[in-house]
């Protein structure tokens, strides 16, 4: 009851914190506006932070700018600053449209120093598997009505700093996600998306929250070793023609593929039979013996890779308005679904299997 009461007391927080941060204002871009004096004004601020994002976007001519310009030059056309102002800028994120947008140490300057989806990124890998160990770890050791609120108020700032740091004023914090995180960041994560962040804790405290200790730990165990394994045995093996799913059963692996699928259900094999192997079964031993334990540890896989392979790529992200008022960018993220799904679909193993889902993991997982 302890956890439930701190949840519902936490939650509201949540929900204003998420309204006022989409609906205050953005300050209005003046600090690189040419003076008043001109008959139209033009703003570099806009024309600079456009033109990054269309090199990035991968225009086949680079785009050049320069003070003197009273346009922007694209090969050979030259385009007036105000069809960015009423076209271009407009199909940006919103959250990107910030004064600080052109200046040093910014979101902007950041995300041309990071990669993007299509690199393989073994450190945002690696970070991911750590994070998604040490959060199983202490979902064994802590109880559970400390854990949950814990992770509930990391979940929270964290969708704080999300809905801040595009803001003036804020920038720091994308300083600082640079400075802590480094190459683990993809560069859409500086260009007016979420990290995935936000999501991987959101994804930890509903798993921990919703099922028994036992599943949530092993699902968060799934969240940290079958996705980022499943991403990088997909890239390796997308020039595999027919092993792809360019668009989707159903809407399900969209841009993904079946060897990344199995490569990350079998990846996640070894680590979850040493789990159960060490588990607390009692003098009556496994119900089922050695080959319940293989068949679950495999199962657990397949359920965690079949999360990721389910969300599709790019992923469906909210509208920017909806009944007419601007929503933050929220998007399905596989660091969310993963946990849950795989959270669920072990206590349904448990019960197919016959064990008990009060079942206890040894103290330190695999020890």
């Amino acid at each position: 009851m302890k956890s439930h009461s701190s949840l519902l007391t936490i939650t509201p927080w949540l929900f204003v914190s998420s309204w006022v941060a989409a609906h205050s204002p953005l300050v209005p871009i003046t600090r690189f506006c040419s003076k008043p004096s001109a008959p139209r004004p033009i703003c570099y601020g806009d024309s600079l932070v456009i033109a990054t994002f269309q090199i990035r976007a991968g225009d086949s001519e680079s785009i050049s700018v320069a003070p003197e310009q009273r346009g922007i030059s694209s090969g050979s056309a030259g385009v007036h600053p105000e069809a960015f102002q009423n076209g271009a800028l407009s199909n940006l994120p919103a959250f990107s449209r910030s004064s600080e947008g052109a200046s040093g140490g910014s979101h902007v300057e950041i995300a041309k120093k990071l990669k993007n989806r299509n690199h393989t990124n073994l450190s945002r890998k690696f970070t991911h598997a750590g994070f998604g160990i040490f959060f199983a770890c202490l979902n064994q050791l802590l109880p559970h009505h400390r854990f949950v609120p814990a992770m509930g108020i990391l979940t929270m700032s964290t969708l704080a700093m999300e809905l801040l740091r595009y803001r003036r004023g804020f920038h720091w914090m994308n300083v600082a996600l640079h400075f802590f995180l480094g190459g683990a960041l993809r560069k859409h994560e500086m260009e007016g998306k979420f990290t995935g962040s936000f999501y991987y804790f959101a994804g930890v405290t509903a798993s921990s929250y919703l099922f028994p200790k036992t599943a949530a730990t092993l699902g968060i165990c799934q969240l940290a070793l079958a996705d980022p394994s499943a991403s990088y045995f997909g890239r390796r093996t997308r020039h595999i023609y027919w092993s792809r799913i360019e668009n989707g059963l159903g809407g399900i692996g969209r841009n993904k593929g079946i060897l990344g699928f199995l490569g990350g259900a079998l990846f996640c094999f070894p680590f979850n039979y040493r789990v159960l192997k060490v588990a607390n079964w009692g003098d009556r031993g496994t119900p089922g013996g050695e080959i319940s334990i293989i068949l679950v540890s495999l199962l657990l896989g397949l359920a965690g890779a079949f999360a990721d392979l389910a969300v599709p790529t790019p992923a469906l992200t909210m509208p920017r308005k909806v009944l007419g008022l601007p929503v933050p960018p929220f998007h399905i993220d596989d660091n969310f679904v993963v946990p849950i799904f795989s959270g669920w679909a072990c206590t349904k193993i448990f019960e197919i299997v016959g064990w008990d889902n009060g079942l206890e993991l040894a103290k330190h997982i695999i020890l």
